[in-house]
């Protein structure tokens, strides 16, 4: 059963989210054969419709104005209900990150459409297609259906392989006038804390703290690891509330939701609100002095000793790994 889907792009800085291409091959799912639109919302955002194109999507259709130039719940809900009018779609898909979290449910609402929310795989079966999403903290998984009404999503990053980039693609890059007004709020500036390198929810590799870091400098070991292998650093509630790093960092419940394809867990006990944001990585490597802590129960790998001792020798070990295959 063919459908038209449309996918929301997510840009950041200037690009695309990497979630916006793994969205598009969930957007290929739900088509079953039929079109895939790629959205794209913002000021001058035009020009990235070729890359939705180049991973998947047939064609994109596009909303620009000035007033967009910064997320806001009111102008893009607009925006993307504007599209939705033009297009008559059978499904949306949006990345379940956090303008996902906020812009799904209201539109959602404002169709009067059900929303299955942080979807983990996608498939097809038969007239349906099933959704499958985590529940009790990722202790447990359910399979989900929509029966009546557009289908509506959203997909959690670093679950769903995106589609090789194909640059002989083509396909029509469309504007649609959604005359954006009466926004309840205008974004003068938006002010964010600096962070380097990798973004934490869409990294493939996180190194996390927890207490057994002892202080803000006890990150640092943990810092060069993550360099070495291309990824981001992370850390526990615990960490956070003992003001060893910022609360952006923390993984868990109340924090981040990761999947990275390795997560090494330094000096973290293991508490189930933090399993909760972490547990569904593809391996999972625990260092911790107690080996009774809870995280070597999620682990793939454990190593028991002291992280200050374990995550140096680990980081020269990779650095002559690099030399060597170089």
């Amino acid at each position: 059963m063919s459908r038209k889907v449309l996918v929301v792009g997510e840009v950041r800085d200037g690009s695309l989210r990497n979630v916006s291409y793994e969205t598009i091959a969930a957007g290929k799912t739900v088509a079953e054969g039929g079109e895939v639109v790629g959205v794209l919302i913002g000021d001058a955002v035009k020009d990235l419709g070729k890359d939705m194109i180049q991973y998947g999507a047939d064609r994109v259709a596009v909303v620009e104005d000035e007033k967009l130039k910064s997320y806001s719940s009111d102008g893009f809900s607009q925006a993307l209900l504007a599209v939705i009018e033009s297009e008559k779609p059978d499904g949306i898909l949006i990345g379940h990150t956090a303008l996902g979290k906020d812009l799904a449910p209201k539109v959602a609402a404002k169709l009067d459409a059900g929303l299955i929310s942080d979807a983990t795989a996608v498939e097809s079966a038969g007239e349906h297609v099933v959704f499958t999403r985590p529940i009790y903290s990722g202790k447990a998984f359910e399979k989900k259906i929509i029966t009546d009404g557009i289908i509506f999503a959203t997909i959690r990053p670093n679950n769903i392989s995106p589609l090789e980039k194909d640059e002989s693609r083509t396909g029509d890059i469309e504007t649609v006038d959604a005359g954006i007004k009466d926004l309840r709020a205008i974004i003068k500036e938006v002010v964010r804390k600096v962070s380097e390198g990798v973004d934490l929810s869409e990294a493939k590799v996180i190194v996390s703290g927890g207490r057994g870091v002892k202080s803000a400098d006890g990150f640092k070991p943990l810092k060069e690891l993550a360099d070495v292998l291309g990824g981001a650093v992370g850390a526990s509630r615990g960490a956070c509330d003992a003001g060893y790093c910022d609360y952006s960092l923390q993984i868990g419940q109340t924090g981040k939701v990761v999947t990275p394809d390795l997560y090494i867990a330094c000096g973290i006990s293991g508490a189930i609100q933090h399993l909760a944001g972490m547990s569904n990585s593809k391996v999972i490597v625990a260092i911790n002095k107690d080996p009774e802590a809870n995280i070597f129960n999620v682990a793939d790998y454990g190593i028991v000793g002291d992280l200050f001792e374990v995550v140096p020798l680990l980081t020269e070990e990779i650095k002559k790994l690099k030399v060597t295959s170089a």
